[in-house]
């Protein structure tokens, strides 16, 4: 395994001298000890493992692939502590995917179990509120406090909001296909039912993130229709599945020329990072099982396109008669 893994680092160099002086600088050891490791006479460490796949940029799932074909390395996203730690996630997750909006061809799939990230990653009180509810989930001192949405909301840096807004513009630039079901909408609703009902968010600011919401769902509902009818406003696609029989998982699957990777829920914001081939074609089968048994609402006709669009428009109503009452009605 280690053999493989150092002809592996000995294809990758650009080094014109001596291999084992690179490796001996990259480890930060000697040379001989740098030769004894290239010669297989001692065992790499898995941290030197790691220092060495950065540098010659090689994926760690080659360690695997001879012996257990179900072991698979992943990349964990940064954790998220505060809001430092969330605008450092945001910068993170944005080199991940910046170099999509420059490929010709590249496309996202995206299992949305919620309102996509990037759709809601703009000059809007819905993006304000949806890190808000992060942190609130993510942060100890977040949760404990008892600071209300409208007083936090003084308090976000500009940074931050530039960082979210950044990242929600590479979206715009590809080629999209997102599948969606009847509840898709329903988590971001209930964020918003559940922090009113708890006084966290005043009755003024829950009502306009729910216009927020409608403003989301418009978007969709316009690039679904302009793609059907052919006009679209540039020229990436995108296409709409309404999918009935699976439960959605908000994984995103990049797709490019040069091969799939997949991002993999974990908890509320971190997700793995998944490169290893094998693995990122089973996925992208599952992907496309799953659109053949949804509806393409790009396609599928107009009844059916304004049936789904009008029973999630019906819920953010519902949602907003809920607030203006006051009630404490169970809702969905």
């Amino acid at each position: 395994m280690q053999e493989l893994f150092i002809q592996s680092l000995k294809n990758k160099t650009n080094n014109t001298n001596s291999f084992v002086n690179e490796i001996a600088e990259i480890l930060d050891i000697g040379y001989d000890a740098a030769y004894r490791r290239i010669n297989l006479k001692t065992s790499l460490t898995l941290d030197e493992s790691v220092k060495l796949a950065k540098h010659f940029n090689i994926s760690l799932n080659k360690l695997f692939e001879i012996g257990n074909k179900n072991s698979i390395v992943t990349e964990l996203s940064p954790p998220i502590n505060d809001v430092k730690g969330l605008e450092h996630w945001i910068r993170e997750s944005t080199k991940h995917v910046i170099t999509v909006k420059k490929i010709k061809n590249a496309q996202f799939i995206y299992s949305s179990k919620d309102i996509p990230i990037f759709h809601t990653l703009t000059d809007s009180l819905l993006t304000r509120y949806k890190m808000y509810v992060w942190l609130k989930d993510l942060n100890v001192e977040m949760a404990k406090s008892k600071i209300s949405f409208d007083d936090w909301v003084q308090t976000i840096p500009k940074s931050l909001l530039t960082s979210a807004f950044d990242l929600g513009e590479i979206y715009k630039h590809t080629n999209i296909i997102e599948l969606w079901s009847d509840n898709t909408v329903n988590g971001s609703i209930q964020q918003v039912l559940y922090y009113f009902e708890a006084g966290l968010v005043s009755k003024e600011y829950a009502l306009q993130i729910c216009d927020d919401i409608r403003d989301v769902i418009n978007h969709v509902e316009d690039k679904t229709i302009n793609q059907s009818i052919g006009v679209q406003n540039s020229s990436n696609s995108f296409m709409l599945y309404k999918c009935d029989l699976q439960t959605l998982s908000n994984t995103i699957m990049v797709i490019t020329p040069y091969g799939k990777i997949f991002f993999s829920p974990f908890t509320v914001l971190s997700y793995f990072k998944v490169e290893h081939k094998e693995t990122c074609e089973m996925m992208y089968e599952f992907l496309q099982k799953l659109m053949s048994n949804s509806k393409l609402l790009t396609t599928t006709g107009e009844r059916d396109r304004t049936i789904f669009f009008k029973k999630v428009h019906q819920k953010i109503s519902i949602a907003k008669e809920r607030i203006n009452m006051g009630d404490k009605m169970t809702y969905i």
